[in-house]
């Protein structure tokens, strides 16, 4: 592995206690809700905090460790911020430039190389810009260059895409993949939003209260989450209980019935496009069916995902027009009901 860190931070009452490796041309997704730790693992490795105790290696080389600190500006590593901190006084090329000169690189061979990395992220006719003129892709893509000139070990990621609207963030996240495709060192990718990480990430870190909670591929994580949180951020409502046969009693109460057997602890997964809603119990005998009523509702696109609270919480996702035609407002009661058949189960 090129990256591996052991830390342990104290930050006021949370301990934020990591272990984690990433290989040369592997990129890492940290996921994680607010305060979970992420930006307390980046700013170890950029070396703008010293962990209390635990150590960081890259290449073999020692960055932290008992009595061993080195400072940011002696690590091999390039960081995209969130809102890119591009230097408004300076075009796009000083910008690049800017890393490179700190490094001893003489004025007009940094500017050398400064246009080279911005011709090859598609802003070679743009180098004269300031920050102010260019678009939020273009800003985008000039912090890459700039933190990739310096041919740095390891690539910090903070959120890169979050400041993009949703059609621009479309076509750079996938320039962005194949600019990291192309880089031979370790990719650490901070991010709140699973379709960035799922769609940049070779491998999937989950991070709550300051400890990995999951760890897998982008696949792995989504199909088999191992907490709520996790399971929202992929959109299924994840129900704890025990099996026995094809029968699952939910640890806070309520049981559902699944197409394969199993036995002991287990996760039920229910997929929101799974759920179906009705304003009366539906007739026949149904295996799969609950009152309950609606908390939330929220729409997105041609589709409204209600919030669904009772003897078995839910997410659903219906048509807006069957929305209307329910007549949901909070509160509302319902009668949900899944087919066993589109339950995944598998053991906790």
């Amino acid at each position: 592995m090129s990256l591996a860190v052991t830390m342990t931070v104290r930050r006021g009452q949370l301990t934020v206690d990591l272990d984690l490796a990433v290989a040369d041309g592997e990129v890492l997704a940290v996921l994680g809700p607010n305060g979970a730790g992420k930006s307390t693992l980046l700013r170890v490795l950029a070396g703008l905090l010293a962990p209390d105790t635990g150590r960081v290696t890259v290449d073999g080389d020692v960055w932290d460790d008992d009595g061993v600190h080195v400072p940011p500006h002696r690590r091999r590593v390039g960081m995209v911020f969130q809102d890119y901190l591009l230097f408004p006084h300076l075009s796009a090329l000083e910008n690049v430039a800017f890393g490179l000169r700190t490094r001893g690189m003489r004025h007009a061979e940094a500017r050398r190389r400064a246009a080279d990395w911005l011709a090859r992220v598609g802003l070679g006719d743009l180098a004269t810009s300031k920050p102010g003129q260019l678009s939020g892709g273009q800003a985008q893509r000039a912090a890459l260059a700039r933190a990739l000139a310096t041919d740095p070990a390891v690539l910090l990621l903070d959120e890169p895409l979050s400041a993009l609207d949703a059609r621009t963030r479309l076509t750079v996240r996938a320039e962005l993949r194949r600019h990291l495709a192309a880089f031979a060192g370790s990719t650490v990718l901070v991010s709140h939003d699973p379709v960035d990480a799922m769609a940049l990430a070779d491998r999937v870190v989950v991070v709550e209260d300051g400890r990995v909670v999951q760890e897998g591929t982008p696949a792995e994580v989504a199909r088999r989450p191992r907490t709520d949180y996790v399971a929202r951020l992929v959109g299924l409502s994840l129900l704890p209980g025990t099996a026995e046969g094809t029968t699952v009693r939910l640890d806070d109460g309520g049981v559902v019935a699944v197409a394969e057997e199993a036995d002991g602890p287990v996760f039920v997964a229910v997929r929101p496009e799974s759920v179906a809603l009705y304003l009366s119990r539906p007739e026949g005998s149904p295996r799969n069916v609950w009152p309950v009523h609606l908390v939330g509702a929220t729409p997105y696109g041609a589709t409204v995902r209600c919030d669904l609270e009772g003897e078995v919480s839910l997410v659903a996702d219906v048509t807006a027009t069957a929305f209307a035609e329910l007549q949901l407002a909070p509160g509302s009661p319902v009668w949900a009901t899944v087919k066993a058949s589109e339950i995944a189960v598998y053991e906790r």
